[in-house]
């Protein structure tokens, strides 16, 4: 579903601030896998998750998506085949629209909708049905302008609406940093419900060890914009944070450079 070969990116190049992010990176992912990605600061997470959006393009390599070479494809060409969520839960909504509103927006996205935006009675009873999946009572309340939710409530939202049309990839960005554990909790079970329910092909930057065990089907960490360690199966599963951070200074023979992810 997806297949990176060898691609790097470096930031401005020939100034004093030159910063390579990736360096001849490559990775695949089989329909269905739900990878995990952690790495201290700097070690290239956000830039190998903007470089798959197509928020810039990379230097070298390329980026296919379910058989289609997205490499030089502007970000809003990728966008049919990618849902995101990210670290802000401001970012995935229209904070001035309804519930529903927005609900409309994530369905008919890529989609003919006539000379009319009016919702029908059939996609009302479709959103209706598909909040209440949250547990959060926003089936109740779709007429509510989106700004007047929690910061839980809106995430929520946002990953709802980022699988509404089963995306090749869905991309989540450090999702529930900005969120409280509980709160945190909640939407990480509704990532793996959603995930499971539809199949979906699935990326998780995390700065918390514990989740990045716990979810999805394979772990990779990366240190200087490569991959140092890939596990998947029983191997991931039996891991704790003590080996991860062993693993580390082993490979990379330094000592994790993370205070968010050592607190977690």
């Amino acid at each position: 579903m997806l297949k990176i070969t060898n691609i790097s990116k470096t930031f401005n190049t020939g100034t004093v601030n030159e910063k390579r992010a990736l360096t001849n990176l490559s990775l695949t992912l089989n329909e269905g896998d739900f990878v995990t990605i952690i790495g201290g600061n700097g070690a290239g997470k956000s830039t190998l998750m903007n470089s798959i959006c197509g928020v810039f393009y990379v230097d070298s390599g390329s980026i296919v998506i379910d058989n289609v070479d997205v490499t030089r494809l502007p970000e809003h060409k990728r966008a049919k085949y990618l849902g995101r969520v990210f670290q802000d839960p401001m970012m995935g909504t229209a904070a001035d629209m309804q519930i529903m509103e927005n609900m409309s927006l994530a369905y008919r996205r890529g989609k003919s909708h006539g000379l009319s935006w009016a919702l029908t009675s059939k996609e009302k009873k479709i959103y209706k049905e598909t909040l209440s999946q949250l547990g959060l009572g926003l089936e109740n309340r779709m007429g509510s302008k989106v700004g007047l939710l929690s910061g839980g409530q809106r995430q929520a939202l946002t990953l709802l609406m980022a699988v509404a049309q089963k995306p090749k990839l869905l991309l989540l960005d450090e999702h529930t940093a900005a969120l409280d554990p509980k709160t945190a909790e909640k939407v990480l079970e509704l990532s793996d419900k959603f995930i499971k329910e539809n199949n979906l092909t699935a990326m998780m930057i995390t700065h918390n060890m514990k989740d990045a065990i716990a979810h999805g089907n394979r772990l990779i960490m990366m240190h200087e914009g490569r991959i140092i360690y890939d596990v998947s199966g029983d191997e991931k599963k039996n891991l704790t944070v003590e080996d991860l951070l062993k693993k580390f200074a082993d490979i990379s023979g330094e000592e994790f450079a993370n205070d968010r992810a050592l607190l977690n």
